[in-house]
């Protein structure tokens, strides 16, 4: 094992940035409950109100519209919520695409029943024909759909969808919780009715995340219930230094975002033109818009489990995929939804840069990747072929 550490799964979490951590440790040193009137409460009431204003302005929301959370799972789980409307008919039922996060595939409050599921193509990109279809048949839907796919980052066509759902009557929730601080994005020009985000995919402190209104949302029903906090919309004290992360993450993302990005897009294109060389390899949505930093690659006969882990005593950290199925390996979802066979789905490995990641992280990888190539696809190379 190597003696410096490659951390290449920024699709999974963050560093945290040192401008979140300044501003959390000054605001751990403060004693006000942010609901009381005192000068105490006042100056933590600033703070949070401060990080909304900021958070609000990354999306191009109001900041009255943004509901802090615990994350970005209670943010989706709040949204999914049947009986919201905008105009005179509320939701009856929930539509998501076969690629979600498993925050939405779950259906949050919608029973099993009231849930339908869009395909996607090839590419990984939404059906936009089966999508209109669905929403033709039927009661007026609450639609969730991610903005940017967290094992792919195929970005998706949410502008499009938006004029369906809304010509059908429905409600649409986009998933931005992967695209926050990678893309750039403004809630309205996406013509989404809410927007979940988490503060750990752009540097931000795990377990806050909020909810962010677009349009005049009738019928959101609390899941916490007590005080009045968030407008009376999130029960509960608010985790004022989590908050305040949250918002000096996306102070410090969002002026240099563009460059950021670029330069990062052109250390992902490095690596893919390498990892193309292994024999049979496939890139993974190589043709469609995607997030600048993430690549998913598949090789017939690659066990994905034991690449992580070779990869991991080579010192570089990877993922097989969504690193939110309780640390265990399975077959993709989302490639088995785009169609790919099982052994490809099985086979998938995922690397995410970031901000700070460097040339010498991607010569790592690839070094990494050289010694594992040989001996992870040896075994049953052309049976697994053959099945494809």
């Amino acid at each position: 094992m190597t003696n410096e550490r490659v951390y290449l799964d920024w699709n999974a979490t963050t560093p945290l940035r040192a401008e979140a951590r300044a501003a959390m440790a000054a605001a751990l040193e403060l004693a006000g409950n942010p609901s009381s009137i005192h000068a105490e409460g006042r100056a933590a009431r600033g703070l949070v109100e401060q990080a909304r204003a900021a958070v609000a302005d990354a999306v191009g929301a109001a900041a009255r519209d943004v509901v802090f959370t615990s994350g970005g799972t209670e943010a989706i789980t709040l949204a999914l919520t049947p009986g919201l409307r905008i105009g005179p008919q509320p939701v009856e039922r929930l539509v998501v695409s076969a690629i979600e996060h498993a925050a939405v595939l779950s259906g949050g409050r919608f029973a099993p029943a009231q849930i339908e599921v869009v395909e996607v193509t090839r590419e990984g990109v939404l059906d936009l024909d089966h999508l209109r279809r669905l929403l033709a048949d039927g009661p007026p839907a609450m639609v969730s759909l991610m903005l940017a796919n967290n094992e792919t980052g195929a970005l998706q066509p949410i502008e499009q969808a938006s004029e369906i759902v809304h010509a059908a009557g429905g409600v649409l929730h986009v998933d931005a919780v992967q695209a926050l601080g990678k893309v750039p994005f403004r809630i309205k020009g996406l013509g989404s009715d809410l927007m979940s985000l988490s503060a750990h995919k752009l540097g931000g402190p795990k377990g806050v995340g909020a909810l962010v209104l677009g349009a005049d949302i009738q019928g959101l029903d609390p899941l916490l219930r007590g005080g009045g906090q968030e407008l009376g919309r999130r029960a509960g004290t608010e985790n004022v230094a989590g908050i305040v992360g949250f918002g000096a993450a996306v102070a410090a993302t969002m002026p240099t975002l563009v460059d950021d990005m670029a330069r990062v897009e052109k250390l992902r294109n490095r690596l893919e033109a390498n990892l193309r060389q292994t024999e049979d390899s496939v890139i993974v949505c190589e043709s469609v818009a995607r997030l600048p930093n993430t690549t998913l690659f598949a090789v017939p006969g690659l066990r994905a489990e034991t690449a992580v882990i070779g990869f991991d005593l080579a010192g570089v950290a990877v993922s097989s995929g969504s690193a939110c199925s309780s640390g265990k390996v399975q077959p993709s979802h989302v490639l088995q939804a785009m169609g790919f066979g099982p052994e490809l789905a099985k086979s998938a490995i995922r690397i995410s840069l970031g901000w700070s990641s460097s040339e010498s992280d991607i010569e790592a990888c690839l070094k990494a990747w050289k010694k594992l190539a040989g001996n992870l696809t040896k075994r049953d190379h052309e049976t697994v072929l053959e099945r494809f």
